[in-house]
C-alpha cells in the first residue's frame, strides 16, 4: 500500500504451514519488499525492558511484546462490548462478496479476524501494521501486510470500507491520512475511525487534578505533542474528516469508565477491564515516553506508576473517556 521514493514497502505476512477448509494463507499480492527489509523487521528493539518494532523505529513510542500484544487483545474487547457487541457501526454490508476491506493499524489483528470469522462472505480484509506479530492461523479473506500508512499509498484497486481504531500517539500527521483514505476508497465507500477522547473526567468531581491517573495521561499527551504525534486526535476527527470531502458524518459517543465502579453491567464490564489495561499497561504507557521525551528519572517513573496502579484499585476515583466512532462516506 505504502511506498517511500516511489519503493513499495509493504511485507505481506502470510500462513505458509497451509490450512483446512476454514483458515490460511490469507493469500494476496505478492510482497515487492527487499530481503533486508523484511530481516530488519524481524530484528525488533529492546528498550527499558521492553521489545519495540523495527521497521519505521521510533514512530510508535509503545512495545509490541507479549504483554503488549495481550493487553491489546483485552482492548478489542472493551471496545467491542462498549459499542454494544459491534465491531463496527458504518451502514455497510459485510457479507457482500466484493467487499474489500482495510484495517489500519491492525496490531494483533484481532479486530480483521473477528471480522473475517463474522463474515465469511466478504471478499478481502486487510490489515496493516509497523509490527509482523498477527497470527498465521487466520481466516482465508483475511490478509496481513507489514506497513507504515504514513507514507505514499500505492493501492492498485480501491477499498469498500477502512478502518482505524486505537491509533493516538502514532500518526504525525491526521489530516493527510484523512486525504488518503478518501483517495483509496470506491465512490460510496465508508471510513469508520473508533477513538478515545483522552482527556480523563469524572462527572461526579472525585477525579481530582493531582490524581495520578489524570498525571499519567497529561504527560503522556504533553510528551506526544512534543514528538508532534498527538495523543488526543479524537475532538478534531469530524472537522478533519468533512475537510477531507466526506459526507454524511455521524459522530456516537460512548462513556468509558475506568474501574469497575458504574451500576450498569455493560459498563462495569468494560471498566473493570479498562482498570486492569491501567494496571497492567502503565510501565508500557510511560517507559519510552516519560523518559525518553520528557526526561523523567527511573524513580520519578516508578513512583507515578504506582500512584496509578493504587489510584485504579482503590476505585474512589470515578475516571471516564469518551470514546467517540465517527463514521463518514466518499461521495458517489
Amino acid at each position: 500500500m505504502c511506498g517511500g521514493e516511489g519503493t513499495s514497502h509493504r511485507v505481506v505476512v502470510d500462513d505458509d504451514d497451509g490450512g483446512d477448509s476454514s483458515y490460511g494463507s490469507g493469500g494476496g499480492v505478492p510482497s515487492t519488499a527487499s530481503t533486508s527489509l523484511t530481516s530488519s523487521i524481524l530484528k525488533y528493539e529492546w528498550k527499558h525492558g521492553r521489545r519495540y518494532h523495527s521497521y519505521q523505529a521510533g514512530s510508535y513510542h509503545f512495545p509490541n511484546d507479549e504483554k503488549e500484544q495481550e493487553r491489546l487483545d483485552m482492548i478489542h474487547h472493551i471496545f467491542y462490548r462498549l459499542i454494544g457487541d459491534r465491531l463496527f457501526l458504518a451502514p455497510i454490508d459485510p457479507e457482500s462478496e466484493s467487499l474489500r476491506v482495510l484495517d489500519i493499524g491492525t496490531g494483533t489483528g484481532l479486530w480483521a479476524i473477528h471480522f473475517g470469522d463474522e463474515h465469511p462472505g466478504a471478499a478481502n480484509i486487510v490489515g496493516n501494521d509497523l509490527s509482523p506479530i498477527q497470527p498465521d492461523w487466520i481466516p482465508p479473506n483475511v490478509q496481513f501486510v507489514v506497513d507504515d500508512v504514513e507514507l505514499d499509498w500505492t493501492e492498485s484497486e480501491p477499498y469498500d470500507y477502512i478502518h482505524c481504531r486505537y491509533m493516538a500517539g502514532a500518526i504525525k500527521d491526521w489530516p493527510r491520512l484523512m486525504k488518503q483514505v478518501y483517495d483509496n476508497l470506491r465512490p460510496g465507500g465508508w471510513v469508520e475511525f473508533q477513538e478515545t477522547a483522552n482527556t480523563l473526567y469524572s462527572q461526579d468531581g472525585s477525579l481530582r487534578a493531582d490524581n495520578p491517573m489524570k498525571k499519567m495521561m497529561d504527560g503522556l499527551m504533553e510528551a506526544c505533542d512534543r514528538i508532534g504525534r498527538t495523543l488526543d486526535p479524537a475532538p478534531s476527527m469530524k472537522g478533519w474528516i468533512e475537510k477531507a470531502g466526506f459526507t454524511n458524518v455521524e459522530v456516537a459517543t460512548f462513556p468509558l469508565p475506568v474501574g469497575g465502579w458504574p451500576r450498569d453491567k455493560r459498563l462495569k464490564e468494560c471498566g473493570t477491564l479498562m482498570g486492569v489495561n491501567f494496571v497492567e499497561g502503565v510501565e508500557a504507557f510511560t517507559a519510552a515516553l516519560f523518559k525518553d521525551v520528557l526526561g523523567w528519572t527511573q524513580e520519578e517513573v516508578e513512583v507515578l506508576n504506582a500512584g496509578v496502579r493504587s489510584s485504579v484499585r482503590k476505585g474512589d476515583a470515578h475516571a471516564i473517556f469518551d470514546f467517540l466512532v465517527i463514521t463518514a462516506q466518499k461521495p458517489e
